[in-house]
């Protein structure tokens, strides 16, 4: 059960159980305690253990010389928890009610009144909240990390043209800076949804009590501003069942996942042999217990596997609210263990990749070669066809015809003569052939978000503004 403290008579009570006459069962409070996880809260636990003392004192509940020996002890437990020495108790049910036994062994009857008016209701919630907010500013730091190397890589990658692929088919040439800026893009659509999380987490409940509301007259936009929050509750009955929140954060790390997965897979098929476009940096790559000639992208593959566990947990929270009726429910406890482990997952997995990306080298020669191959000119052929007057189209389908030509022949794009071109429409010129090179390709598209040179420098100057402006 829960702490044990000084009742009438000198009688020991718990912290709950006055009105039971039988012990719970063993195996169903075990099953029942949070204290073996919800301890990653003692930091949020304390500081919200401290501002709700100040807030007794100024409603007259504690006297300054109560609040004193109050804070001092939290002083003492938190220096316990921050060494390591801590003591849990197996009467311990929760991080809230460890904390509070432990203040009342060191400070006595005054931590007692430190309850009062508050709940583990609203306190549980406003911890939860004061995790995720700190966990919103680590997750930007992170993925903001990830989106410079990608830049950087970009920077350095500038001139390198590589195939574009659809359907995993090559498609256009692209340069490489271009495809790496994709995923900054990617990666600043996370930040917004954590920026949302965040919002979403800035809302104090503390006072909330258990769902009706604090009977003591506390100062909340005080209490909401000694623990950083920009607002308070509006309904406390709401404040103590919200946990949205947890469930936006988790969506935003699910998202950040997916894109992580996608730069994963990416990064696999660039390291093939196949492909042989990248080499991965040894200290970011393990071998083969069999094949000595192995250099797996073990990261990569850990990274890309481990985005089902964090799209689990968001699947999980979803579940867990959505039948539960009003107020708080002991359901809401697991909300704790799927959120904490995604939050560690992903931001291993951002160190990880941008480990990685800082790291990585890119072939030249290679990418030469795998861009001057297949028919990845043919939409500009008939670009050029329809900058002639002809419909795209008719335009469509007699490059169709020059590429099952080609195919016939067993010859590229680039290796026809303008004889063969005119063969299938008199509009095709001399300078038809100019338009037939990866570089002239890729010089074409200078559109805003475009893949040529100029635009990919200009979203380059762009992302890194965006990036540092987050």
């Amino acid at each position: 059960m829960g702490p044990e403290r000084e009742g009438a008579g000198g009688r020991k009570v718990k912290m709950w159980g006055g009105r039971f006459g039988e012990e719970p069962d063993k195996g169903f409070m075990a099953f029942s305690a949070s204290i073996g996880y919800d301890m990653r809260l003692y930091p949020y636990d304390i500081e919200c253990t401290r501002a709700w003392c100040k807030a007794l004192t100024r409603a007259g509940v504690l006297t300054a010389t109560e609040e004193k020996v109050v804070t001092e002890a939290l002083d003492a437990v938190r220096s316990e928890f921050d060494s390591g020495s801590f003591a849990v108790e197996l009467s311990d049910e929760d991080i809230h009610t460890a904390v509070e036994r432990r203040l009342v062994e060191i400070a006595g009857p005054a931590a007692g009144k430190v309850r009062t008016g508050r709940s583990r209701n609203d306190q549980v919630a406003t911890d939860m909240r004061m995790f995720t907010l700190e966990q919103c500013v680590l997750l930007k730091e992170g993925v903001k990390a990830l989106q410079t190397s990608l830049i950087d890589q970009a920077e350095s990658a500038v001139d390198v043209a590589v195939p574009g692929h659809t359907h995993l088919q090559q498609a256009q040439p692209v340069l490489l800076a271009h495809e790496l800026l994709a995923f900054v893009h990617m990666l600043q659509r996370d930040l917004s949804l954590l920026a949302a999380a965040g919002e979403a987490a800035d809302c104090l409940p503390l006072g909330s009590g258990a769902l009706a509301g604090s009977t003591v007259a506390v100062d909340r936009l005080e209490l909401a501003d000694m623990l950083g929050f920009s607002s308070v509750s509006a309904n406390s009955m709401d404040a103590v069942s919200d946990r949205d929140f947890v469930c936006d954060l988790s969506y935003a790390m699910s998202m950040v996942m997916v894109h992580l997965s996608r730069l994963a897979e990416q990064v696999v098929l660039w390291a093939s042999a196949e492909w042989g476009l990248a080499e991965l940096h040894d200290s970011w790559a393990t071998g083969s217990s069999l094949m000595p000639q192995k250099k797996n992208p073990d990261g990569a593959e850990l990274v890309r596997g481990k985005t089902g566990r964090v799209i689990g947990s968001l699947v999980g929270m979803l579940t867990v609210m959505k039948g539960l009726p009003l107020a708080y429910n002991r359901d809401l406890q697991e909300d704790k263990e799927g959120l904490f482990d995604s939050v560690d997952t992903v931001l291993g997995c951002l160190s990880v990749m941008e480990g990685t990306i800082g790291t990585i080298t890119f072939n030249r020669e290679r990418a030469a070669e795998l861009v001057s191959g297949g028919f990845m000119a043919a939409t500009d052929l008939a670009d050029y066809l329809a900058s002639k007057g002809m419909g795209f189209p008719q335009a469509h389908s007699v490059v169709g015809e020059v590429v099952a030509y080609c195919l016939e022949q067993g010859k590229g794009l680039e290796a026809l003569t303008l004889p063969e071109l005119a063969g299938f429409s008199t509009l095709f010129e001399e300078d038809a052939l100019t338009w037939l090179t990866p570089a002239a390709s890729i010089a074409r598209r200078s559109c805003t978000g475009g893949t040529a040179p100029d635009a990919v420098k200009r979203q380059m100057a762009d992302a890194r503004a965006m990036v540092s402006k987050s």
